[in-house]
């Protein structure tokens, strides 16, 4: 079940997963509070698009939402392709990482980091 976001403009979900492991990995790195989780897509993969997440620092025209005290930022074109999707975790031991569920997407890979818009 995804966590609400503070924002009321929100154009994705996490889990109770995905937002763990971003917290943890948001406190091991060396300016925290200056950090927001970025959530975008870019052209590549072997689907033609693919999802990305790194820490970022927030720009101008960025979606702002809050899961406690985490900021997630997506920019205005990876909003569009990312609405209602859901960010999720797994540390399986064969499949392991972030996943994005993405009802958007025309088709998936395997691997669960591209798709077809």
């Amino acid at each position: 079940m995804p966590m609400e976001a503070a924002s009321s403009s929100r154009c994705l979900d996490l889990t109770p997963a995905a937002l763990a492991e971003a917290n943890r990995l948001l406190a091991a790195e060396s300016n925290p509070d200056k950090s927001a989780l970025r959530v975008y897509v870019e052209k590549g993969g072997c689907s033609g698009m693919q999802y990305g997440l790194v820490f970022d620092e927030q720009r101008d025209g960025d979606h702002v939402m809050h899961w406690d005290a985490l900021p997630v930022v997506v920019d205005a074109i990876s909003a569009e392709y990312l609405e209602g999707s859901v960010v999720d975790f797994s540390d399986d031991l064969n499949d392991s990482g972030f996943k994005v569920t993405n009802p958007k997407a025309k088709t998936t890979c395997g691997c669960g980091k591209s798709f077809e818009a």
